[in-house]
C-alpha cells in the first residue's frame, strides 16, 4: 500500500501544474487519499481543506511581488503533499486505529439500554446529567449495573461481543 499511496500523492503533485487546475476538485480528491492513508483526523487534511484562492483586496495586498496569490497557494499545496510522501517514505503507512463509528457506539449503547428497566434508565440519565465527578458518576452507574443481575449482565456482554464490528476486531 505504501507504493500505491506515494503514486497517488505524486499524481496529485502533477495535477498542481495542469493548465485547467481546479483547486476545489483537487482538494476533495486529496482529502480522500490523505484520509485513507493517515486517518480522518490528520492535520494534513485540515491544511488541504484550508487552501484557498482568495481574490479580496487584503490577500492581493499580502501576496509578494514575486509570485501571485495562486502560486503561493499551489506552493503550499505542493509542500503538504511532499511532506506526506516524505512521511510515508521515512516511516511507512501509519497503522490504522480502530475507531468506533457513532453508529457502532449507538448500537452498543442500545444493547445496554434495552436491558434497563424504566426506573434504571431514569436514574442513569440523572447521573449523567449531574455535576458529580466522573469517579462518582462511575460509582453510581456501577450500582445500577449491579441491580441488573448477573444473567442480564452476561446477556449484555454476549450481545456486545456478537456485534459484527466486535467480531471484526476480535478476528484481527
Amino acid at each position: 500500500m505504501k507504493k500505491e499511496a506515494i503514486k497517488l500523492l505524486k499524481q496529485q503533485l502533477e495535477k498542481l501544474d495542469a493548465k485547467d487546475f481546479d483547486l476545489n476538485a483537487w482538494k476533495k480528491y486529496t482529502v480522500v487519499i490523505l484520509s485513507r492513508v493517515f486517518g480522518e483526523d490528520n492535520l494534513k487534511i485540515k491544511q488541504v481543506e484550508d487552501l484557498e484562492f482568495e481574490y479580496n483586496s487584503w490577500s492581493l495586498r499580502d501576496a509578494s511581488g514575486n509570485e501571485s496569490y495562486e502560486d503561493g497557494t499551489i506552493k503550499l499545496a505542493r509542500e503538504i503533499i511532499q511532506a506526506s510522501i516524505d512521511e510515508i517514505t521515512a516511516f511507512g503507512i501509519p497503522e490504522s486505529k480502530s475507531s468506533m463509528s457513532n453508529k457502532e457506539l449507538e448500537n452498543y449503547l442500545n444493547i445496554i439500554l434495552d436491558e434497563l428497566k424504566g426506573s434504571q434508565l431514569k436514574q442513569l440519565k440523572t447521573i449523567i446529567a449531574s455535576e458529580n465527578s466522573s469517579v462518582e458518576k462511575k460509582r453510581l452507574v456501577f450500582e445500577i449495573i449491579e441491580t441488573m443481575g448477573e444473567n442480564t449482565v452476561y446477556e449484555v456482554i454476549t450481545n456486545i461481543i456478537s456485534q459484527p464490528s466486535a467480531i471484526k476486531i476480535l478476528e484481527e
